[in-house]
């Protein structure tokens, strides 16, 4: 278990008790044997959404996780088989009980719709974008929807070769996908994406930008993701002084999300830089300026000024920044 320091605890979507199991991924007694346990629970993923539960009809209440259990899945889901070496993918081990993600994105939505109404959980069942229900979900199951989503979107993805172009085949509990031709052979693994997000301030201020394509008044800090042969703080300098021709110094790491939508990592970090005007980028920005402590503070979250979702660790570095953290 991971024990974080107060001002760096784990962000929304990161840790979520998840005990990952990978000594078993390649045990197919083990593998089975998870699946046939009574507190076996199945993630179910359909198009990138996550399975919901809610309270009422009306909406009125927030969402639940719906994680069905193997008899729930299989009435459910007769003829799509829950195998451990293939459609199956390990999550690992969540307050003891094996998870299995499984996606169902082949069923069209009509069939998937007329499907999950049989759910007797107490309950409307729903397919819902994480991003939208995750705040309401709670950080532990946020976690383990976010972790399947990734898993499932990297499986759809990959479903054939980047080196020979054949087809490949899941393998390793779902953690690998293997080329399916013998001249070949290659494998292939889960990959996450590196995003810097960063956090610029001048001491008293901080930067803000906003994107056309944001919600109406949405505004947060600086990101970009990182290319190859970089590191992480080259990425952070690159990416203001391209955005906001700023120069940026005193670069300090803060924190890390796993962001799969649909398969980043942001890594989170503050830099601070002369109090002057940005220069900004209309390729990249539509709007970058210096905020005070008191404008964040009473941030009115309308369509004239408002801060990023509250589970993203854009809006985390700018209320740790505004709390004087």
């Amino acid at each position: 278990m991971i024990v974080y320091h107060h001002r760096h605890a784990a962000n929304f979507y990161a840790s979520g008790g998840i005990e990952r199991a990978h000594l078993l991924r390649s045990d197919a007694d083990a593998l089975r044997k998870l699946l046939a346990r009574a507190d076996a629970r199945v993630v179910p993923v359909w198009r990138q959404r996550n399975l919901v539960l809610d309270s009422t009809a009306e909406k009125t209440a927030p969402p639940g996780p719906a994680f069905l259990s193997v008899p729930e899945f299989q009435a459910l889901f007769a003829d799509i088989k829950l195998d451990p070496e293939g459609s199956a993918v390990l999550l690992g081990f969540v307050d003891d009980a094996p998870h299995f993600a499984i996606d169902l994105s082949l069923l069209a939505e009509p069939e998937i719709q007329a499907r999950i109404q049989g759910l007797n959980k107490g309950g409307a069942p729903r397919f819902a974008d994480l991003r939208d229900v995750g705040p309401l979900i709670g950080h532990q199951p946020g976690a383990v929807m976010a972790y399947a989503r990734g898993l499932t979107f990297w499986h759809e993805r990959h479903k054939f070769c980047g080196v020979c172009g054949s087809p490949t085949v899941a393998a390793e509990a779902g953690h690998v996908r293997r080329c399916t031709n013998e001249a070949c052979k290659a494998q292939h693994f889960p990959r996450t994406d590196p995003a810097v997000i960063m956090l610029v301030t001048d001491g008293k201020r901080v930067l803000l930008g906003r994107q056309k394509i944001w919600p109406p008044g949405q505004h947060s800090v600086l990101a970009g993701f990182v290319e190859p042969g970089e590191s992480l703080e080259d990425a952070v300098a690159r990416e203001v002084e391209e955005e906001v021709g700023l120069k940026v110094r005193d670069i300090r790491y803060h924190s890390s999300q796993p962001w799969p939508f649909p398969a980043s990592i942001m890594l989170g970090f503050t830099a601070m830089a002369d109090p002057v005007e940005p220069k900004v980028n209309t390729d990249e920005l539509e709007t970058a300026r210096w905020f005070t402590r008191a404008e964040i503070r009473s941030c009115p979250e309308n369509d004239i000024f408002r801060l990023p979702r509250r589970v993203s660790v854009s809006r985390r570095l700018i209320e740790d920044w505004a709390k004087g953290e």
